[in-house]
């Protein structure tokens, strides 16, 4: 089940974000963003789980 929120971001990124979707990379907003946060929490853990290693 999704959950919507909120997010505030500067302009420039809007821009960004806009042209990925101008470029069908991405279906939508909410997809793109949704893609960045798994992508930020897999390189996280994936960092954690490196540190654990050494």
């Amino acid at each position: 089940m999704k959950e919507r929120i909120s997010i505030t971001i500067d302009e420039e990124t809007v821009r960004k974000l806009n042209f990925l979707i101008k470029s069908k990379k991405y279906r939508n907003r909410s997809h793109a963003v949704e893609i960045a946060i798994e992508k930020l929490v897999k390189d996280e853990q994936d960092e954690k789980d490196k540190k654990k290693k050494d």
